[in-house]
């Protein structure tokens, strides 16, 4: 076993080497820009791009032309929800989010408030679910747009996409999911989900960084955007600029692969996650999982580990890669706002970290994982004051 040992799947994956092999031709010989319809090396390139189009929309059960590639979930994100916004702000001015989403939906979302729009964060509860009574309480005459995530990147927490999304086309209100942990993952059905706008990402399945796609769903209802990037009129006028041709291949692929394999990985993967937590669970007391016990992701375990401070186990465990929040933050001091939104107390949260497993990880390494992060977290306890005070109070009682 090499190390150190990658368990932060989540933040991104390494390219899978049947995605690079497809990919490494459009960097060479088939190099054309597929805007250049005028020769064969265009016409080419556009081959390849429309064949990965195709290839997106079956895994998600749309329509090819309801495939817009993009540069990565964040912009998909910002297209999907500015675009509505602009786009339907004479209806309304009224989006509704949730406190635990990405920084890329909660940072668009405070930007176009300070626009005048108006935006209701709803809470969620101790496993990070959504209440929908909730969500429906919140719908005023005004409200256009509901953003609310498949499923989240710190706790692996799934919604009740559907649910939310039936409630959207009777109010015919836009729904918007942040699909970026769950594509390649969970299945996923747009038509089923009543989802009109959807982001996702390559490089969290395997596919290359610097790509990713937002579903928009072409009828029944149409739903229109404004552009957010202007110049050439790429991908229907939505998102101007050169397409990165071997990042959509290597999506298409990643997607693919990810669509095939997904039953087998994801058994696999929940059978290492089980076993990491049990263990954990079994022979360290005060130790909780953040998230939802079952409405969660496969390969994810979220952890506190009370009276051992995330950054300082992190920094006892260098030849672990693992979390303590999403990636995208790892540079705030301040603990994760979605496991403060779990409203655990500040012994939970100063001490939560993520584990999340994928396609590469072997029970070697897992089982290694195991002992280091055990053994570290008894050290750390016994020179904390809070855990030693505790366990003489603990005894004190007892005798």
């Amino acid at each position: 076993m090499k190390a150190p040992v990658y368990m932060d799947y989540q933040a991104t994956t390494p390219v899978d080497p049947r995605v690079l092999e497809v990919m490494l031709p459009f960097f060479t010989g088939k190099f054309g820009n597929p805007a250049s319809r005028q020769h064969a090396f265009g016409w080419e390139a556009e081959s390849a791009v429309e064949h990965a189009r195709s290839t997106i929309a079956k895994i998600l059960h749309a329509e090819p032309r309801e495939i817009i590639f993009t540069a990565g979930a964040t912009e998909s994100n910002n297209l999907a929800i500015k675009g509505i916004s602009e786009a339907r702000k004479q209806k309304g001015n009224h989006i509704i989010t949730v406190r635990t989403e990405h920084k890329s939906v909660l940072d668009v979302c405070k930007k176009l408030e300070r626009s005048g729009f108006e935006v209701t964060y709803l809470p969620v509860d101790q496993f990070g679910l959504l209440d929908i009574s909730q969500l429906v309480a919140a719908i005023t005459s005004r409200t256009i747009l509901i953003s609310v995530m498949a499923a989240n990147n710190e706790i692996g927490t799934i919604q009740n996409s559907s649910a939310i999304g039936q409630i959207c086309r009777e109010q015919k209100i836009t729904f918007h999911t942040d699909a970026t942990q769950t594509v390649g993952k969970i299945p996923i059905d747009v038509v089923a989900m009543n989802c009109d706008l959807l982001s996702f990402s390559g490089h969290k399945i395997y596919g290359p960084k610097g790509v990713g796609g937002l579903y928009l769903r072409s009828s029944h209802p149409k739903v229109q955007l404004v552009p957010q990037m202007d110049g050439g009129g790429h991908e229907r006028n939505l998102r101007s600029g050169t397409l990165n041709v071997p990042g959509i291949v290597g999506l298409a692929r990643a997607a693919e692969i990810a669509a095939q394999e997904m039953a087998d990985e994801s058994s696999r993967l929940k059978s290492f996650r089980d076993k990491m937590w049990s263990s954990f669970s079994n022979q360290l007391d005060e130790v909780y999982l953040n998230g939802h016990p079952e409405n969660r992701l496969p390969h994810n375990l979220n952890v506190s580990f009370c009276h051992v401070e995330d950054n300082v186990l992190m920094m006892n465990l260098k030849d672990i890669a693992f979390s303590t929040g999403s990636a995208c933050t790892t540079a705030s001091p301040e603990p994760s706002h979605v496991i403060r939104a779990l409203n655990v107390g500040p012994v939970r949260e100063q001490s939560a970290v993520r584990f999340s497993l994928g396609r590469f990880t072997t029970p070697e390494e897992v089982d290694y994982v195991i002992d280091r992060v055990i053994a570290n977290v008894r050290s750390l306890r016994s020179a904390s004051p809070s855990y030693t005070r505790k366990t003489r109070e603990i005894t004190h009682t007892s005798v």
